[in-house]
C-alpha cells in the first residue's frame, strides 16, 4: 500500500494532457528495466488464531518499530502521528488495513535478487515476531476471523477508505482487512511496449490466479473457491477493479487508462495534512476543481494508487493476481513474470497461446480459476495443463535473458505438474490447521 509521503508536486492540472505525462516519466530504455517484488504476510499469535492489532507490547506497532534497531527508518502518519512504515533504501515495510506486512522490495536487475531480499526481510521478521511471540503466515486469506472482529491500523489514509471504499462493494472491507497477496512489478520502454506487456499479463492472470490459489477459507468454512482472496476483490468495487474493458476492445493506451481512471470516485483528496472524502470522480475534479482551487498533479498519483485493477499501471507494471504464498513460490512469480514479459520471444509466445478474447470469455475464465484451481477445465484444458505450457515459456525465456533465474521456477512448476492448487492441501484439514501449516 502507498507510503502516502507528503505532497511534492503542488502543480495543478487541468486537461488530460496533463495526467498522461505520469505514465511517460515512468519510461525506461530496454537493457535497463529491474523487477521489484512486493510479498504481504499476516501475523499471529504463536499458538493462536487470534488478529494482532496495533497497540501494545506484542502488537503490530511494537513489531514494526524493532526493525529501527536493524536499519530501518521509522515512517509516521503525520508529523507526530503513529508509526505505520519502515524504510531502507528503497525498499519499504508497509501496514496494510487489517495488519497485513508488506515488503515493497528494492527494484531489481533479477528476480533472484528480489528473492534474496524477501528473504533476508522474512528471516529477521521472524526472529523479531518469535520475540514478542507472534508468527508469520503466508495465506491469501484469514481462515477464521469476521470482519466484524478485526482491528483497524491506525492510518489516516484507511480511514477515509473505510468510509468510501465501504460504499462502493459488498466485500470492500474484507478485501482490506482480510487479504494478503504477492505482486510484481516491471519496466516498460515506451507506450506500444507497456501495453503489450499489459496485454500478455491480463490474458494470464486467471492463470496466476489458479497456480498460486492459497485462500478456501472464510469464517471458518470452505468458501466454495480456491482463491476466496481473488473472489472478494470481484465484490470491491466495479469502477477501479478487475479488467478495464479498453483492454479488450484494441484501445489500449495510456489515454485509455487515463480516460478508465479519470471515472473511478475519489476515494480520498489530501488537503492541509487531512484525507478529506469529496463525493466527485477524478473527472469532476479536474474539470470542477476542489474549493475554487484545481485538481493537483499529486492529487493524479493519489488516485492511481487507488485503482485495484488486475494488472495495474502506474510507472511500472504491477501484476496483482496471485494469493500469498511461500517466499519460494513467491520467488518463483517474480521470475515467471519476467521470463514472459521481458524476454520478447516468449512474450510473443504467451500472446500465441492465448490468443485475445471477449471479456465476458475472460471473466469466465478468470471466474473458474477462482473456484476450482489447478484441477479446474477451461476450453477442455485443465488449468494445470495452461500453467505447465506457460511456465514452460518463462523458462525458455529466462533462458534466454538470465539463466540463473530459471530455478526459481523450479517449485512453480512441480505445483503446476502436480495438478492441484495449495488449496486443496489445506482443505484436508480444519481451518484452524491451516494457519499452522502456512506458518514460516
Amino acid at each position: 500500500m502507498s507510503l502516502d509521503a507528503p505532497n511534492i508536486e503542488a502543480r495543478p492540472v487541468t486537461q488530460v494532457e496533463d495526467l498522461l505525462s505520469y505514465f511517460q516519466s515512468g519510461e525506461q530504455p530496454a537493457g535497463t528495466q529491474l523487477v521489484g517484488l512486493e510479498h504481504e504476510k499476516f501475523i499471529y499469535p504463536i499458538g493462536g488464531t487470534t488478529p494482532v492489532g496495533y497497540e501494545g507490547e506484542r502488537g503490530i506497532g511494537a513489531l514494526l518499530a524493532s526493525f529501527e534497531a536493524h536499519g530501518w527508518a521509522p515512517f509516521r502518519d503525520g508529523a507526530d502521528g503513529p508509526l505505520i512504515a519502515m524504510t531502507r533504501g528503497q525498499a519499504t515495510l508497509t501496514l496494510e488495513p487489517g495488519g497485513q506486512l508488506e515488503l515493497s522490495g528494492s527494484p531489481m536487475k533479477t528476480a533472484r535478487e528480489s528473492h534474496r531480499e524477501n528473504l533476508e526481510h522474512l528471516a529477521l521478521l521472524k526472529d523479531l515476531a518469535a520475540a514478542k511471540g507472534l508468527r508469520v503466515v503466508t495465506l491469501g486469506y484469514r481462515p477464521l476471523a469476521k470482519v466484524s472482529d478485526m482491528p483497524w491500523m491506525p492510518k489516516s489514509r484507511y480511514v477515509a477508505m473505510r468510509q468510501t471504499l465501504s460504499q462502493r462493494g459488498r466485500l470492500a472491507q474484507s478485501m482490506m482487512l482480510m487479504t494478503a497477496t504477492g505482486q510484481v512489478s516491471l519496466d516498460f520502454e515506451n507506450e506500444a511496449d507497456c501495453f503489450r506487456k499489459v496485454d500478455a499479463a491480463v490474458r494470464v492472470m486467471p492463470v496466476l490466479v489458479a497456480l498460486f490459489a492459497n485462500s478456501p477459507y472464510a469464517e471458518g468454512h470452505h468458501s466454495g473457491y480456491l482463491s476466496w482472496r481473488s473472489r472478494v476483490w470481484s465484490e470491491v468495487d466495479p469502477s477501479r477493479c478487475g479488467y478495464p474493458k479498453f483492454l479488450f476492445d484494441g484501445s489500449a493506451s495510456y489515454r485509455a487508462y487515463v480516460e478508465w481512471a479519470l471515472d473511478a470516485p475519489l476515494l480520498f483528496l489530501r488537503r492541509g495534512g487531512k484525507y478529506l472524502t469529496p463525493a466527485m470522480t477524478f473527472r469532476q475534479l479536474l474539470r470542477e476543481g476542489f474549493e475554487r482551487k484545481p485538481a493537483l498533479y499529486d492529487d493524479w498519483v493519489d488516485h492511481l494508487s487507488t485503482l485495484f485493477p488486475e494488472v495495474r499501471v502506474k510507472k511500472v507494471i504491477e501484476v496483482r493476481s496471485a494469493d500469498c504464498v511461500s517466499p519460494s513460490l513467491t520467488g518463483g512469480l517474480a521470475a515467471m513474470m519476467r521470463g514472459l514479459l521481458y524476454d520478447s520471444q516468449a512474450t510473443y509466445e504467451t500472446l500465441r497461446l492465448f490468443p485475445a478474447r471477449t471479456r465476458d470469455e475472460h471473466m469466465d475464465f478468470h471466474h473458474r480459476a477462482q473456484q476450482s484451481g489447478l484441477a479446474g477445465t477451461w476450453k477442455g484444458r485443465t488449468y494445470s495443463g495452461w500453467a505447465t505450457e506457460l511456465l514452460d515459456i518463462a523458462s525458455r525465456g529466462l533462458k534466454r535473458l538470465d539463466a540463473e533465474d530459471a530455478v526459481l521456477l523450479e517449485p512453480l512448476k512441480a505445483l503446476a505438474e502436480s495438478g492441484h492448487s495449495l488449496a486443496e492441501e489445506l482443505l484436508k484439514k480444519p481451518a484452524a490447521q491451516a494457519l499452522d501449516a502456512a506458518t514460516l
